[in-house]
């Protein structure tokens, strides 16, 4: 039985690529495992005292941390689309001016959003003086989809996402890499019921099974084409 070349490289190229997918898959999903594990780990160990000196983000990401000083009032954004149980709100997010110095963003919770003017935003309480709070280091207060950086406009209020560094740069404030998701209670009148973190893995170990799929599946058309081939070769001519 005789093979033609080039049909055989192409279903040999896509069983090759689609197995390496596969398995760049599964490593990517027993990374995220890890990450999983370490979240879980970071979530129930000792609080780390936040300071101002300078914290780098892969350091502190998912720490349960505590921090002294006071909030800024006047250093607010509300990050719009934040629906909690299906209902419209922004996320409060505000400068936390730390005792000896320095400053972090604190997510502070969940307001619901005026539904008859989106721009009224509704009354909540904000700590006077020094206070303690206590939350989760993260890279950011959350992000939503975003069409352009409208939303993200420097001098607005209310934003779609809210970039530290580039906030550190408007305000002149000395911002940490991170932000603190807070979770103390702080008599506020916000919600903090905080979706838990997910790496996706259950995607990961969806798309390997569908890679591996395929490659079993380019490899039995490739058989069964052979076979159907070497029947035809053995077929007496009319």
């Amino acid at each position: 039985m005789k093979f033609r070349l080039i049909p055989v490289l192409l279903i040999l190229l896509v069983v090759v690529v689609t197995v390496r997918l596969g398995f760049w898959q599964r490593n990517r999903a027993h990374q995220k495992e890890a990450l999983e594990a370490h979240i879980t780990q970071f979530e129930n160990a000792p609080a780390l005292p936040v300071s101002a000196a300078p914290v780098v983000l892969k350091d502190v990401e998912f720490h349960r941390v505590s921090a002294r000083g006071t909030f800024i009032s006047d250093k607010v954004v509300y990050l719009d689309n934040r629906p909690h149980n299906d209902q419209p709100g922004f996320y409060v997010v505000m400068a936390f001016k730390l005792a000896d110095g320095g400053y972090v963003l604190v997510n502070r919770g969940w307001l619901p959003r005026n539904m008859a003017n989106r721009e009224t935003i509704a009354p909540y309480k904000t700590p006077q003086g020094e206070v303690e709070i206590e939350g989760i280091a993260r890279a950011d207060a959350s992000r939503a989809f975003e069409l352009g950086h409208n939303g993200s406009a420097a001098h607005h209020l209310i934003r779609q996402n809210l970039d530290v560094a580039a906030y550190a740069a408007e305000t002149g404030l000395p911002l940490q890499s991170f932000v603190i998701q807070q979770t103390s209670d702080t008599g506020d009148g916000l919600v903090r019921d905080w979706p838990a973190p997910t790496t996706g893995v259950e995607r990961n170990y969806g798309y390997m099974f569908q890679w591996w799929g395929i490659a079993a599946a380019a490899l039995g058309f490739g058989l069964y084409a052979a076979r159907r081939a070497g029947r035809k070769e053995r077929a007496p001519s009319a």
